[in-house]
This record gives C-alpha cells, sequence and structure tokens, in this order.
C-alpha cells in the first residue's frame, strides 16, 4: 500500500542524511556503534538545512532540498573513507534486530492509517496540533523569509510579541522543526505536508527505538538482550503511542535529544575530564541541544536534569566539587554554540514562557500511577484499569518488583541503581507536581505533566524495567519469574496497542476529500480574501482551512490556535461548513463541496447566521459523512444583517425528532410566535414561515413542543436533530 511505501521511503530518507554525520560525530571508544545516532542527528542535519536556507531567504524547500542531497552524500563519503566500507557494513550487522524491531513497530504504526484512508492523509484523535505543524510545514516549503503575500503578512491576525508576521512565528516560537523536517522530506518525496504528517511521527516513534535501546545498554548498563526488549516495549507503548494518535513530533525530538545529552553527560562522568575526550563528543551534545532548540526550545531548562541528578549526586557523595564545575563547563558549552545559531529560539523563550502562563493549553489526561509507568493502561485515553481493583494491585506489584530489585542490587551494584534512581526521581518529582497542581487549581496542567514525561520516557522506560536485575540471582524460579513478568507486561502493552489501532483506523478527526478540496479555492483570483465561519468547536477543519490557503488573507471569528487571532472580519467572502446555510443567488455562493460553501459578503442580500446557545455538539458518522446537532432546549440562531434595512427570512430544517413535535420560529424580543410547523420521526424538510430581521445583530430562536427530553439510550435532552439548517434572505 502506499502508505507503507512512503513510510519506509520517509525512514530510509532519514537514515540516508544521518548515516555519515553518525560515523562522524560518535566518539572513538564507540565507533562500532555509531548506528544508534543515525536517526536523531539525521533529523538534527536536514532541520539545520532548513533553518540555513530559511536565513537565506531561499523560497522554501522546494527550491533547494533536491540539491540539499550532496551535503549527506558528501559527509558519507567523507565517513566511508576514514572508517571502511567493510567495517560500517559490519557495525550495522550487529544492529540487525534493532533495526527489525524499528521496521516492526512502524509497520504496526502506519496500519491505522492504512485502514483509515485508501490514499495519504492524516488523522488525529483529538488533538489538532497537526494542522498546525501542516500550516508551518507549508510555509517553510514554499515560501521565502521576506514573503508577505496572503495570510504570511496579515500583521493584525499574526502578531504575537515581537513577531508580525507568519514566517517569522515559526522561526522563533513555534515548534520549528517538526514543521521544517515535514517541509524538507515532503519535497524529497513529493508529499504535501497533508500527506506526510501522520505517517512522519510514525518514523520519527519508530526511530527512537534505537536510542531507548542505547539508554538502556549504554547508560542502565543491561545487556544487549534485555536493552532490544525495552526498546521494543517503548515501541508499543501507550504512553508513545498517545504522542502519535495526536500528532505530537516536537515532544518525540526533543526525547530523542535528552538521551543524546543524557548518555553523553553520564559517559564523561564515569571517564576521565580531559579536553580532548571532552570534544569528541561535542557533535553528540551539539545535536542533541539542536533537536530540543528546534522543537520543545522551552525544555532547554529541563533536559540536562537527569544528567545533573545523576552527577550531582555522585558529587555530593564524593565531594567532588571541582570536577562538577568542570563537567557542567563542558556540558554547557555546546549548547552556547547552538544558541548562537538559534539566536531567535533562544531570545523569544521568554515570549513562549509568556504564552505558556497566558493560555491554559491543551487538556486533561488521566495520572499515571505505577503500573502505567510501565505501559499497562488500557489504550487511548491512558486511563487505569479500574475494574476489581486491577489499577491499585499492579501499581503495588510494580513498586514492589522495582523496591526488591533495589534492595538486591544495590550492595553489588550501586553505580546501576544509583543511575536508575537518578534517571527517574526528578523526573517523576516534576510529573506529580504538576499533576497536583493541576488538580489543585482546576487546569490541564496534567496535560504538561504528560509532555514532561513523554519527553523523558527513553529514559525512564529502562530505569522502570530495573526489576529484570533481579534474573541475575542465577535461581531458575526466580529467572523464570522475571521472563513471566516480562511477558505480562508486553501483552498488556499489546493490548493498549490494540486499542489504539482499533480507534486510529477509524479516526474522529481526518483530512479527507472535503478537506482537501479546499485547495480550490487558491486558484480562484477573484477571491482574495476569506473570513472562517466555523463552528467554535470545529478547531481541525478552521486550522486546515488555514493551511491550505495561506496565499489569501484569513480572518477569524473566535481564536484559532496562536498566530491566528480573531479580528473585525475583514474578508470579501465567508468560508462555511455545513449546519447554518446562507442561501445566495447564483454566483454570490458557491459550494466548493457538499460542505464547505464561499458566499460573498458584499451582495446585497448577505447576511451572516451560525449556531448559538441550546444546542448540542456538533456529531459526525465517519463512515457516512453525516454532520447534525441536537436541539437541547430553545435552540438559538445567531444571524447579523449587515445592511441598513431589515431582510426577510426563510428558514428550512433539513431534521427529524424521536417524537412527533411541532417547531416554531421568532426572533427574541420580536413578536409571539402564531405558526407552528410539524416534525416527524422519520427525515424531512421543515418549512417555516418568513420572519423580519432589522438590520443588526439578531437571535432567532428554535422552540419545540413537547420540549427535549431524554430518550432510551441517551440521558442528554434530545430536540430535534437538525442536520442542516437554510437561511434564505430577502428584500
Amino acid at each position: 500500500m502506499i502508505h507503507y511505501a512512503v513510510a519506509i521511503a520517509l525512514l530510509l530518507h532519514v537514515l540516508f542524511w544521518g548515516a555519515g554525520a553518525a560515523l562522524l560525530a560518535m566518539p572513538r571508544p564507540w565507533r562500532r556503534l555509531w548506528p544508534v545516532l543515525i536517526v536523531p542527528l539525521g533529523f538534527a542535519l536536514q532541520s539545520a538545512v532548513v533553518w540555513a536556507g530559511a536565513h537565506a531567504g531561499l523560497r522554501g524547500t522546494n527550491a533547494y532540498a533536491v540539491w540539499s542531497e550532496l551535503l549527506p552524500l558528501v559527509l558519507l563519503g567523507i565517513a566511508l573513507r576514514r572508517h571502511g566500507v567493510r567495517a560500517a557494513w559490519a557495525d550495522l550487522g550487529r544492529f540487525g534486530l534493532v533495526g527489525a524491531t524499528v521496521g516492526g513497530v512502524l509497520a504496526l504504526m502506519v496500519l491505522p492509517v492504512a485502514i483509515a484512508s485508501r490514499g495519504l492523509t492524516t488523522i488525529s484523535l483529538g488533538s489538532c496540533d497537526a494542522a498546525d505543524y501542516a500550516a508551518g510545514a507549508r510555509v517553510l516549503m514554499e515560501f521565502a523569509r521576506g514573503d508577505r503575500e496572503g495570510f504570511l503578512g496579515l500583521t493584525e491576525v499574526v502578531r504575537i510579541g515581537s513577531v508580525d508576521n507568519f514566517f517569522d512565528y515559526w522561526l522563533r516560537l513555534n515548534h520549528f522543526s517538526p514543521s521544517a523536517l515535514i517541509a524538507f522530506n515532503g519535497t524529497v518525496l513529493g508529499c504535501a505536508p497533508h500527506e506526510l504528517t501522520t505517517l512522519f511521527m510514525a518514523v520519527l516513534l519508530a526511530g527512537t527505538v534505537p536510542l531507548v535501546f542505547w539508554s538502556a545498554r549504554a547508560i542502565i548498563g543491561y545487556n544487549g538482550g534485555v536493552s532490544l526488549i525495552v526498546g521494543g516495549l517503548f515501541g508499543i507503548s501507550p504512553v508513545m503511542w498517545y504522542a502519535l494518535a495526536h500528532v505530537s513530533p516536537g515532544q518525540v525530538l526533543a526525547a530523542q535529544g535528552v538521551v543524546l545529552l543524557t548518555w553523553a553527560g553520564v559517559t564523561l562522568w564515569r571517564g576521565r575530564l580531559t579536553g580532548g575526550r571532552v570534544r569528541k563528543f561535542f557533535a553528540v551534545l551539539a545535536a542533541g541541544y539542536w533537536l530540543i532548540l528546534g522543537g520543545y526550545n522551552f525544555f532547554v531548562l529541563l533536559c540536562l536534569v537527569p544528567a545533573v541528578a545523576y552527577s550531582g549526586g555522585l558529587a555530593i557523595w564524593t565531594r567532588a566539587w571541582g570536577r562538577f564545575a568542570r563537567w557542567l563547563a563542558w556540558m554547557v558549552a555546546p549548547l552556547l554554540a547552538c544558541s548562537a545559531i538559534f539566536n531567535g529560539r533562544v531570545t523569544g523563550l521568554a515570549e513562549r514562557f509568556s504564552l505558556l502562563q497566558t493560555y491554559d493549553f491543551g487538556w486533561r489526561i488521566p495520572a499515571l500511577t505505577a503500573e502505567g509507568w510501565l505501559g499497562m493502561v488500557q489504550g487511548p485515553d491512558l486511563a487505569a484499569w479500574e475494574f476489581l481493583g486491577v489499577r491499585w494491585i499492579l501499581s503495588a506489584a510494580v513498586v514492589g518488583l522495582i523496591a526488591w530489585a533495589f534492595i538486591r542490587e544495590m550492595p553489588q551494584r550501586y553505580r546501576g541503581a544509583w543511575t536508575a534512581l537518578a534517571m527517574t526521581l526528578p523526573v517523576l518529582a516534576g510529573y506529580w507536581f504538576l499533576q497536583v497542581r493541576g488538580a489543585r487549581l482546576g487546569t490541564n496542567a496534567s496535560y504538561d505533566a504528560y509532555k514532561v514525561f513523554a519527553v523523558f520516557y527513553p529514559l525512564l522506560l529502562p530505569a522502570f524495567c530495573w526489576w529484570v536485575t533481579l534474573r541475575r540471582s542465577r535461581k531458575l524460579h526466580e529467572w523464570i519469574f522475571v521472563v513471566s513478568v516480562a511477558g505480562f507486561v508486553v501483552g498488556l502493552n499489546l493490548v493498549a496497542c490494540g486499542m489504539f489501532v482499533w480507534e486510529m483506523s477509524r479516526p474522529p478527526l481526518i483530512v479527507d476529500g472535503e478537506l482537501r478540496e479546499l485547495r480550490k479555492i487558491e486558484a480562484m483570483a477573484d477571491v482574495k480574501s476569506v473570513n472562517m465561519i466555523f463552528a467554535e468547536s470545529d478547531m481541525w477543519s478552521r486550522l486546515w482551512a488555514n493551511a491550505f490557503l495561506l496565499r489569501k488573507e484569513q480572518f477569524f471569528l473566535t481564536d484559532t490556535y496562536e498566530a491566528r487571532w480573531h479580528t473585525p472580519l475583514r474578508g470579501e467572502w465567508d468560508l462555511v461548513g455545513m449546519g447554518v446555510v446562507v442561501n445566495l443567488p447564483g454566483d454570490a455562493r458557491r459550494q466548493i463541496t457538499p460542505r464547505f460553501a464561499l458566499v460573498n459578503t458584499h451582495h446585497a442580500e448577505f447576511v451572516r447566521a451560525q449556531f448559538g446557545a441550546g444546542w448540542h455538539a456538533e456529531e459526525f458518522d465517519p463512515r457516512g459523512g453525516e454532520r447534525w446537532r441536537w436541539t437541547k432546549g430553545e435552540g438559538k440562531i445567531e444571524l447579523e444583517n449587515p445592511h441598513s434595512d431589515s431582510l426577510m427570512i426563510v428558514c428550512t430544517i433539513d431534521g427529524w425528532s424521536p417524537v412527533d413535535r411541532t417547531v416554531s420560529l421568532r426572533r427574541e424580543g420580536g413578536e409571539a410566535v402564531t405558526a407552528n410547523a410539524p416534525v416527524r420521526s422519520q427525515r424531512g424538510k421543515i418549512l417555516l414561515p418568513p420572519i423580519a430581521v432589522p438590520p443588526g445583530k439578531s437571535t432567532l430562536l428554535l422552540q419545540s413542543n413537547p420540549p427535549p427530553a431524554a430518550v432510551s439510550g441517551d440521558s442528554r435532552l434530545l430536540g430535534i436533530s437538525v442536520f442542516r439548517l437554510d437561511v434564505t434572505p430577502r428584500r
């Protein structure tokens, strides 16, 4: 299928970009293990190329991505000449099982996308971040930094602090690297951002498996077999599939950077801190900082927490203050170098933190107790297994196993035990602080807590598996016990993974054919500017419409993510979705798809209408494509007549009712209702009597008799199910 072909091509392209850089960057004592660095260095190098191209004023990756392929080719040539082709091939062979695990994880992650759509597309279980990243990818793919056409130069809509245009917003404040990587690989593979975003996320997550293997092997100290199992467990963990389902590449790029920094920091502390030895790690440290600054730049303040906890704790124990100061100076030096290049993103940190404090981003995510640390949760919403107290039984068992292993191992292998503690305790402290803060204040701090947990998860998961050290006793029954526990943990993770595959294969949010058709509007020369008139709850459609129409000026009725603020609606056309349909004659209404239409705001009979209070949220049948709303009381229709005289409005409802009802329409503050129309239990058209609407804003009240009531199988108050409400103005 096309999904697998593109995903494999994307992975191979990243490997091509990272191979030479990994061979050259891996410090000499570990040179044979260079394949673990291929994916993060490939992403870092691609991101650096887009950063350079943007600041050079080139017209997007479409102008330079193809000839940029010479850079990794040259680096690979130099690296193979130094290392030897035969030796490099042998090194790759040592990671055959790790590579097979990456392939298996990638195949599993692509599966729900392939089931959900025949063609390439983007899906999500709830977050609209994918559309945001796609908009940035299109900016970096097609435009130059100085371009101000259409939406890019609409200062009144996109201004944030010191940023007054959409291009600089991506360079300075938003998550640059994810969009840059989607743009760069999209150009090379011939894919548009909406075709590549979810697949890019799958490749990014699958490509993190070697780093988790390396974290378990080189930092915690497990053998190769255990490290491989931990890497595979990461690939099926619901903790990270949650990031896939909601398309959150920024946190995974930051996670890769954190692994590089922590490995380098721990390894440097364990050896001699000579200048020559430290300089060998400079490229690894610089790549780690680059990945973090380009994605989650605000995590630069947290990225060294595990490494500092490890080294600082040992410095306190041994009183090696001078050594710790030198170690910290060497660790920070590459950050200063990266900050000089990424200066806009570093100086923009204060503004970024100001935005995080001003807006309660995200949503509430259930807290993970100990069993959730190992991925033993239900799946798509990360909820615990609550029946019969299973959650607390599993949690107590995990804590008990880890404690038992620490007690057993601490006297003989105190360094490994301390490493596991240093990797986990500071992060868990921050995680629970945010969870408690969110619960106490009623905010979405649990969303931030999850992000912290996920970014450090490649370090946390190997440490949480410390109980595998119990097998070292060489007692057969303990070895069997550990293997049984491991099988149980893997089994529950596979169950959760299957739940994700099921839910994602029938996603509530998808870039379907109707959304893609909005691209036609960019080719309409007479459409200069557009007002985005979508339901406030339909953020997905609004953001994708924004991404597809960047060459048009756009104005928003309500705030639509950062850099898309609401302003007066100055557009010549309204882009409206299904729901309340304003019918105008001739070309004044252009039906783009069955759901979306353009309405001319300069027409003599133009009015603007939308659903107000008294309605349940829009519901959607992903198979049939139908959308509808239920009234839950007196359904309000907010109507604006921009003209200086009154208009007559004729309303028609396409809908039904669970019980026979009559429905009437009146203007709030206007005359009493004198006519009622019947609504039956079978779907049909209901024509309502004309109603006069004066200039300015009015509220129409849709009333039903009998009033809404609960029906069998649904505790909500339900009145009339409305698939479409037509508003036809007449003079």
